[in-house]
């Protein structure tokens, strides 16, 4: 592969985990809308066409992206990166943020059947997980990058 195609895939791979991120980011807080406004129900039906499009229309498309494009870094591009500590570090992150997304798909599923009976304290909490693991991939890739 040559060089200016590498630049490439990882430009689609920043691209996509960035868009991915903002995804991990918003849909708690629509959560957090939804769980604390259940009596309004002109609003739920709002917030769950949010909720929906937003999973959908960019949550899965980044997360598929983001996989792809670092699963092929990994194995056409640098496969020397496996041996690198702080790879792990980065590639244990990321499996914590394809866990949290399938947590966010459960409980989308939970609001959009009328089931989840979660509250807005619940979901501002558990949207600062990816923050903590958006930390430590940047760490990853900090001292990746100084070659420590």
């Amino acid at each position: 592969m040559s060089y200016n195609s590498y630049l490439w895939l990882k430009f689609i791979h920043y691209a996509a985990f960035i868009s991915w991120m903002a995804m991990l980011f918003y849909q708690p807080r629509l959560f957090v809308y939804h769980a604390e406004n259940r009596d309004n129900p002109e609003f739920v039906k709002v917030v769950k066409k949010m909720e929906r499009l937003l999973f959908n229309a960019i949550g899965w498309i980044a997360f598929i992206f983001t996989i792809l494009s670092g699963l092929a870094i990994i194995i056409f591009v640098k496969p020397d990166l496996m041996k690198v500590g702080y790879f792990h570090l980065k590639l244990t992150c990321a499996l914590l943020l394809v866990i949290y997304h399938f947590v966010l798909f459960y409980y989308l599923k939970q609001f959009e059947k009328d089931k989840c009976t979660k509250n807005g304290k619940f979901f501002r909490i558990l949207n600062e997980i990816p923050t903590l693991i958006m930390l430590g991939i940047l760490y990853a890739m900090i001292n990746m990058a100084q070659g420590a």
